[in-house]
């Protein structure tokens, strides 16, 4: 409970480092959030892409062809939308970016804590948390609702493509309609919501393990281990709010 306490406490400082000091050193600051935006985003396209075909090929393109088998084609666009759109979207992006990025990040901050990197900074005068923690945490959080937009559109072409091949008799315009149907404004809303949240649980947990507490070398494996698990438990609790919100609505 201690740590749910200190996570929270460390999120609440770098918002309002991000707030106090939105204005400070931006030719220092900007270029960082490029860099990790390039690095969590642009970096994870092929990667995510191939995730996306995957996930309509071997889901989605099934899923539509059974339910014409049964009659059920009606449901095929609230099904993608509840599956795909809210659901598997953004949480399989979220686990790509935690495990090629944030794990990364532990291991750097980490290392650059045990080295006294950190506290070199410090008697320079640089705030670690401007300068470490605020860039990684908006660059992930704009790189996690890029990705999860491009995963779900190739997820939902490649998934009626995986269909047609399978003479599914459905024709595209009669299938993007349902997907549009099934849409809400919520849905744009909540997602755009739900991806940034999982962008900045990641860059928080994974930095919080490696800058809030003193660490030596040997010490850095164990506190990637600990981020990992810390973020895909608070993605997933996280979720678990949206979807009560989803039902609310």
């Amino acid at each position: 409970m201690d740590r749910v306490h200190e996570l929270i406490a460390f999120l609440l400082i770098a918002l309002g480092v991000t707030v106090t000091r939105f204005h400070f050193a931006p030719r220092v600051i900007r270029p960082l959030v490029r860099a990790q935006i390039y690095r969590a985003g642009v970096c994870l396209l092929p990667m995510i892409g191939f995730l996306g075909c995957a996930l309509g090929l071997i889901i989605i393109g099934q899923t539509v062809s059974l339910l014409e088998r049964v009659g059920a084609e009606d449901f095929i666009g609230k099904l993608m939308v509840t599956v795909v759109v809210r659901e598997l979207g953004p949480l399989l992006t979220a686990v790509v970016v935690l495990a090629r990025v944030g794990a990364a990040t532990v291991v750097e901050l980490g290392t650059s804590r045990a080295q006294g990197d950190v506290e070199a900074l410090e008697a320079l005068g640089i705030d670690p948390i401007h300068y470490l923690v605020v860039p990684r945490m908006w660059g992930l959080a704009v790189s996690v609702f890029a990705l999860t937009i491009y995963l779900v559109l190739t997820a939902l072409l490649s998934g009626y493509l995986f269909a047609f091949l399978q003479n599914v008799p459905m024709r595209p315009s009669e299938y993007f309609q349902q997907l549009a149907g099934a849409l809400r404004w919520e849905d744009f809303v909540m997602l755009t919501l739900k991806a940034t949240a999982f962008g900045i649980i990641i860059a928080v947990v994974t930095c919080y393990q490696g800058l809030a507490k003193p660490l030596r070398i040997e010490e850095v494996p164990a506190a990637t281990t600990r981020a990992v698990v810390s973020s895909v438990v608070a993605c997933i609790l996280v979720d678990a709010v949206f979807v009560v919100a989803y039902l609310l609505i």
